[in-house]
């Protein structure tokens, strides 16, 4: 593949001059209203996700009373979406490597919304499987290529807040999934539950449509030897024409230092060398490999989802009996999971990755042992004193809002910018699937591990695998704030431990 000499790139740029006060390497100082947009549309795909989450810890309920299923099948039901997106995750690689990032976001919307009808109209718990499998395989879909499209579109300086973006939205979903079971719970059963699981088509298929007016990532073009397309989509993304200019100089370094690899640069655009480099890796794409793949098993291994999927389930178990009292409690928690997620996005590209992470981190485990406490309190007390049962309620409050401080954006934004050029797709699609293989195992194992150990026996056990994640992160993540994605890659081929 040939590409544009990154030299006669720099002499078409020497007439152009930045902006006042913007960086010309790494972006301006405010957002960009286009990349903003476009990363807007590219992470409402996660709504997709963050909806199921919510509005199935309430239709899981009446779906067991109304289907007659046992509680090792409600486990398989909500955990199967996660395991099936596993296929979603991993397949996104490829055909966005292959077909590029906004087909792949249109496939992500599609595929579930023909899992959210099938599973609003199902008669049966087979046919309800099934709408769980179609739509599990578009939540991996969506999960890769909503931070992966965001990371290459975006400028070094509000990468952080524009890649977080995903977890803000599966909050929000989250959120919008408790409202549902609230206001519709009242409805007579079959009805609430096909109403609460089929709206979700509704996000799915705006998405979709959305997706038409969003550019295609210029590391994409680049990548295909489009170079005008890209830096045309670069212009428009950049607070200047030598910004632009300068962006796309790295991008062509970086696409043409590739030629040297032992494996063509041709076959890696198509993805058919990229396994071979992954599964064999460098010492240096072994070290993004262990930081990425870490990072993702430790957003699972916290059991926040479980915790969402199960919250009416636990917070009964905290004296909690009247099932409204229990929804009315989850949309609290969704507001303040929210709102600490926007907390993030916002300083993220201030204090860093690792300072807001090793803070969630820290507060998790802090927040979980507390729980724990509680939980076991209130299993050897008969009367369930108030107190008693405000410490679990804030205490999941917590846990939520360290986990949207840390882990919850910080996971999306650092395993899609971490990874080299010709990886990003598939090593982001890679470090996902674990993501999604623990998330199903976790939450398909949560009530039948709880019943053994009790739920405060549970939240012990996040509790210290939490300690642990927190050692791994100051160990093996090292910063990558304010950066370009090109630059990102130098970080770990330097064996330097200061720079972690």
């Amino acid at each position: 593949m040939k590409f544009t000499s990154p030299r006669e790139s720099d002499k078409q740029q020497d007439h152009y001059h930045p902006l006042p006060g913007s960086d010309p390497k790494h972006g301006g100082t405010g957002f960009n209203k286009y990349v903003l947009a476009a990363a807007i549309l590219a992470s409402t795909n996660s709504v997709l996700l963050g909806y199921d989450i919510g509005v199935m810890s309430g239709a899981v309920l009446y779906i067991k009373d109304d289907l007659k299923i046992s509680s090792t099948q409600q486990e398989i039901l909500v955990g199967c979406l996660n395991l099936c997106s596993l296929i979603g995750s991993l397949a996104a690689g490829k055909t966005s490597d292959s077909a590029g990032r906004r087909f792949t976001i249109v496939l992500a919307s599609a595929t579930f919304f023909v899992g959210a009808v099938l599973m609003g109209l199902a008669p049966s718990f087979p046919f309800l499987m099934v709408g769980r499998v179609v739509a599990g395989i578009g939540v991996g879909y969506s999960l890769m290529i909503g931070p992966v499209y965001t990371a290459e579109i975006s400028p070094a300086m509000s990468r952080g807040f524009l890649s977080s973006l995903p977890e803000v939205f599966i909050n929000m979903g989250i959120l919008l999934g408790y409202v549902s079971n609230f206001a519709l719970s009242a409805l007579p059963p079959p009805l609430n539950w096909r109403l609460m699981l089929g709206l979700a088509a509704l996000p799915a298929s705006a998405v979709a449509l959305g997706v038409i007016v969003m550019p295609e990532s210029p590391r994409w073009l680049v990548m295909k030897g489009r170079v005008v397309e890209a830096r045309r989509v670069l212009i428009k993304t950049s607070d200047s024409e030598a910004e632009a200019d300068t962006r796309l100089v790295e991008m062509l370094n970086a696409a043409e230092a590739s030629e040297h690899e032992p494996i063509s640069s041709s076959l890696k655009w198509h993805g058919l060398g990229v396994w071979h480099e992954l599964l064999r890796p460098s010492s240096s794409i072994r070290r993004i490999l262990v930081a990425a793949i870490g990072v993702n098993f430790f957003m699972q291994a916290s059991g926040n989802d479980a915790i969402v999927y199960y919250s009416p389930q636990v917070f009964k178990d905290a004296g909690i009996n009247n099932r409204k009292q229990q929804f009315g409690v989850t949309i609290i928690m969704g507001l303040v999971k929210t709102s600490f997620v926007f907390v993030s996005a916002l300083f993220l590209d201030h204090y860093g990755r690792r300072p807001l992470l090793l803070l969630g981190t820290t507060g998790m485990a802090i927040s979980l042992a507390c729980l724990g406490l509680g939980s076991k309190y209130l299993q050897h007390c008969n009367d369930k004193p108030v107190w008693a049962i405000a410490l679990c309620v804030i205490a999941v409050c917590a846990d939520f809002s360290f986990f949207s401080i840390g882990l919850g954006p910080i996971t999306w934004v650092y395993s899609s910018e971490i990874f080299p050029m010709r990886l990003r797709a598939q090593g982001s699609s890679l470090a996902i699937s674990v993501n999604r293989i623990v998330s199903g195992i976790v939450s398909m194992t949560f009530l039948s591990i709880s019943e053994k150990i009790t739920f405060g026996g549970m939240f012990f056990v996040l509790s210290g695998t939490m300690v642990v994640g927190t050692v791994f992160f100051y160990l093996f993540l090292p910063e990558t704030k304010g950066k370009s994605l090109e630059e990102i890659e130098a970080i770990f081929e330097d064996k330097n431990p200061e720079t972690l």
